[in-house]
């Protein structure tokens, strides 16, 4: 089969799928996933505008409103993280308290959907897709809780599954590279960066046009092969500082060594990879206000582009 080298849907959404134009990208890879036509009324504030480098390279989320009035989270990780699970409690809870009013009554707290694409392993199984949402059953007949008749009214659910967040973890690394279905094809996407011909999941076709790696501008390009750059330079950190600690025996006086550094070296990248951005965002006509946000660059730094 005949296949294109695109950019990752990592940098895709920290730089073109946020754009209104290009919705149908990520509504195509969230039909699929959650099995309903889904259609995005705005993108929110999310934690990826946070001041800290090193959260902003190793990780990239983004914040959704579907049609539904659901909020919609998705996550992308490459290092290994222990607590994962707990931290993405803690952003599912984060969303709730932020998306409600300190007037307004529980009935108004918003249903979350955590979606995590994940480049470690995660915990031990064999499937490479796990969904996981909140039931109450009965220990005794097993039966499953339900709302009540007025519930069912006002919520217009059946069950407390359906107000509760969800969970969907994709372990992308483990995927074996056979599409079966239409989500198959998605995750072989996010797992190699190419979409194959005769692939028709939703939103694939208009990803192989805006992705594509020769669509790019020149700083767009260098933008890009930063970030690539960035993501190797993490996983050979990573690798060598496991094994260097293993061999020697010296774990804690590596890591301190190993991460000063990380932190250095990124540094100085982070630095040409915002002005690389700025200068894109600034091309584009986007005030003064969101290219700081975006970019942490002060006024002065902005303007000298």
């Amino acid at each position: 089969m005949n296949k294109r080298k695109l950019v990752s849907f990592d940098w895709a959404l920290k730089r073109l799928l946020r754009s209104k134009a290009n919705y149908e990208v990520l509504e195509g890879f969230l039909s699929e996933l959650l099995k309903e036509d889904i259609e995005i009324l705005e993108i929110l504030e999310s934690e990826s505008n946070r001041d800290s480098a090193r959260d902003k390279s190793n990780r990239v989320d983004m914040k959704v409103r579907n049609r539904k009035q659901e909020i919609i989270l998705i996550e992308i990780q490459y290092e290994r993280e222990f607590d994962y699970l707990q931290r993405i409690l803690f952003a599912t809870a984060k969303a709730i308290t932020e998306h409600i009013a300190e007037a307004e009554p529980y009935a108004n707290i918003v249903k979350v959907i955590s979606i995590n694409i994940l480049y470690f392993d995660l915990g031990h199984g064999e499937d490479y897709v796990y969904h996981g949402k909140t039931q109450f059953r009965g220990i005794h007949y097993h039966d499953e809780l339900r709302l009540n008749n007025k519930q069912q009214e006002l919520f217009g659910k059946q069950y407390p599954h359906e107000l509760y967040p969800e969970y969907y973890l994709l372990k992308v690394n483990q995927f074996d590279d056979v599409a079966r279905d239409s989500l198959d094809e998605w995750i072989y996407f996010l797992k190699n960066g190419e979409i194959a011909e005769g692939f028709r999941a939703k939103g694939l076709a208009r990803a192989k046009e805006i992705l594509d790696i020769m669509h790019l501008g020149e700083e767009e390009r260098r933008s890009y092969e930063w970030h690539r750059e960035e993501l190797r330079y993490q996983a050979s950190m990573y690798r060598s500082s496991f094994f260097d600690g293993r061999m020697e025996g010296k774990k804690e006086g590596l890591e301190k060594g190993i991460e000063k550094g990380i932190e250095k070296g990124r540094e100085e990248g982070m630095e040409k990879g915002k002005k690389a951005t700025a200068k894109i965002m600034k091309q584009a006509g986007e005030p003064m206000e969101k290219i700081m946000q975006y970019t942490q660059l002060t006024p002065e730094e902005v303007e000298a582009l």
